[in-house]
């Protein structure tokens, strides 16, 4: 019968505990913008910009005569006839072939002309505003042309009646209705220098281009 001796058991030494190593600190995140919730929140728009037309089949409204001069307005109405036929006159003086041009009844036909410049005129006067009298002065190049009439022509009426209406306007009336007048008469002399107006020509390009 063996004797049966016990092996003795090794002990587990346990290591000794390593220090904890310092965390090193991680860099900081970069802030995320935050996130603005749509719910409550109005989002600013933009103004649309002002028309710088006011037709009226669009539903605009139409121009204020009481944001200008309307009491100038009134003095240019008034003065209607006098002022145009004044100006049919500085016309004449400035240009005397004009009325060589035409006959009793183109003459009286321009006078009534240059009565419906000052009406249009008073209603830019009156807004403040160069656009009426401009748009009257392209809607009305067909209708000259037609008669015979140089663009020209209306140009020096639109001259005259600046020198007659001026002294009776103050500076800032007079300062409204030259840039009324100006609008116009840069307006008649682009379309004078479309073929078939009745003005002046140099006769040696008329003579070049006779073919044209």
């Amino acid at each position: 019968m063996t004797d049966s001796t016990s092996v003795p058991t090794r002990k587990r030494v346990s290591k000794p505990a390593l220090p904890a190593k310092a965390a090193s600190p991680k860099p900081a995140a970069p802030a995320k913008p935050a996130r603005s919730s749509k719910a409550g929140k109005k989002v600013a728009v933009a103004a649309a910009p002002e028309p710088t037309h006011r037709h009226p089949n669009l539903g605009l409204a139409p121009l204020d005569m009481t944001v200008g001069f309307p009491a100038a307005a009134d003095v240019l109405r008034r003065d209607r006839v006098a002022i145009a036929a004044n100006a049919l006159v500085t016309a004449v003086a400035a240009d005397p072939e004009l009325q060589l041009r035409f006959d009793d009844a183109g003459l009286r036909q321009l006078l009534h002309d240059a009565e419906i410049l000052v009406d249009r005129l008073a209603i830019s006067v009156a807004a403040n505003d160069s656009r009426p009298m401009a748009e009257y002065a392209e809607w009305i190049g067909p209708i000259f042309r037609r008669r015979g009439v140089s663009l020209w022509d209306v140009v020096a009426i639109c001259e005259g009646i600046r020198e007659i209406a001026t002294p009776k306007l103050g500076d800032e009336e007079a300062a409204a209705m030259g840039r009324a007048l100006d609008a116009a008469a840069e307006v008649l002399r682009k379309n004078g220098r479309l073929g078939g107006d009745g003005h002046k020509r140099n006769a040696l390009l008329k003579w070049l281009y006779r073919g044209v």
